[in-house]
Order: structure tokens, then C-alpha cells, then sequence
């Protein structure tokens, strides 16, 4: 369980194909603090660490991983938010965040807005009916609230703390971003759809007469 509160950045050094997947080392000084068996949120995506040092750590990327975040696409050089999981004792400042990735958006515009930025994320489909205005939702990993929902675009509004300390700070118009949607919606949603099945009339059976 995670926040959304970046603690820092990395950056990808490695990236190598196995058999399960992929295996990518960050390099970070946060990586001081992490032992093998640790979780750790990668713009969002939940991941084990397998081998840790002062300056980095390694960690495998599943097949399904990459099927449904931007590790698909991801090169070597890339900057990536970080974030330890949510102590037990600690306070909670974004919101519940898993690091289950629900799908990929891709940057609409990235514009200044007085000391702020405006950032325009395009959905997908699939993701529009857990989206609503002034909810919360995470982009790579960064809890960020949604001031405008137009069809298929979200509107948030970045703070300079959270460009300055995440990698929005390099983000440009068409980069891809993991989406995580807010979980207690989608246990909404799945409650809504299933009272609709079950309470649906039952529809008759047509049989064919016997000559």
C-alpha cells in the first residue's frame, strides 16, 4: 500500500530480457534503505526488489507488467518516481494507492498555469467511469487530484513542490503515464454492475414447437 507521495527519483540504468520478463536496475539513493524482498512503487508499478546496493537496485518486470504499464516502452535513462510502501504509523497525505497499474494514458498538453502547471492526460475507455472530479487518481505514481473530467481527458492541476520533485519535471506532450484509478470507485462501480445483473429480469426461453 502506497501513498502518492513521491519520496524521490531514479533512473533507469539497465534494462535485460529473461525468460520471465524483463530485469531493471535504478539507480537512486534510496536504494540504502531497501533490502531484497522490499516493495517499491516505479511510477506506479508495485515491484519487488531481488538485489539492492548503495547505489541502486534490481528488480523483474512480469510479462503481464509489461503488457499493461509503459515498462513496455520504457529506454535507459528514464526518470522514475519512487515510493516506499505506507508505514503502519505513518499519516496518510494522497491517498490509497496500490501500485496495480489500471492502464496507460498519454499526456495531452503540459502547459504553465500562473507558478503551476496544467496537465491534460488522455484516458482510456476503460478507465472513464472511475474518474470523476475532484477525486483522486494516480499518474507514474503521484497522487494528483482531478479538477476537470471532458470525456476522455482529465485536467489536474501540478503544484511547483510536485513538478520540482517528481519526473514531471521532464515530462513532455505525448508521454505515456501509468493510470491508477481510486480504488474505492472501482469497488462502486463492480457493486453497481453486479446488483444490475442480479436484479435483471430473466429473460424467457423460446422454445420451438414439436411438429
Amino acid at each position: 500500500m502506497f501513498t502518492g507521495l513521491i519520496e524521490a527519483t531514479g533512473r533507469v540504468e539497465e534494462i535485460a530480457s529473461t525468460d520471465r520478463g524483463r530485469r531493471v536496475r535504478i539507480a537512486t539513493p534510496l536504494a540504502g534503505d531497501l533490502t531484497p524482498g522490499d516493495s517499491v512503487a516505479v511510477s506506479g508499478v508495485c515491484l519487488t526488489v531481488t538485489r539492492a546496493d548503495a547505489q541502486g537496485f534490481e528488480a523483474d518486470v512480469s510479462p503481464e507488467t509489461l503488457r499493461v504499464t509503459t515498462w513496455l516502452t520504457a529506454d535507459v535513462g528514464r526518470i522514475v518516481n519512487l515510493e516506499r510502501p505506507l508505514r503502519a504509523d505513518a499519516r496518510l497525505g494522497g491517498h490509497f494507492v496500490l501500485g496495480h497499474v489500471d492502464g496507460v494514458g498519454r499526456i495531452a498538453r503540459l502547459l504553465p498555469d500562473g507558478d503551476c502547471h496544467r496537465l491534460d492526460v488522455e484516458l482510456p475507455d476503460a478507465l472513464r467511469a472511475y474518474v470523476i472530479p475532484k477525486g483522486s487518481v494516480a499518474v507514474d505514481g503521484v497522487s494528483l487530484t482531478v479538477n476537470v473530467v471532458d470525456g476522455a481527458r482529465v485536467s489536474i492541476q501540478l503544484v511547483p513542490f510536485t513538478v520540482s520533485h517528481t519526473a514531471f519535471a521532464r515530462a513532455r506532450p505525448g508521454d505515456l503515464v501509468n493510470l491508477e484509478t481510486d480504488v474505492l470507485g472501482k469497488y462502486v462501480v463492480r457493486l453497481i454492475e453486479e446488483r444490475a445483473r442480479l436484479t435483471a429480469p430473466a429473460v424467457p426461453v423460446q422454445r420451438t414447437p414439436t411438429p
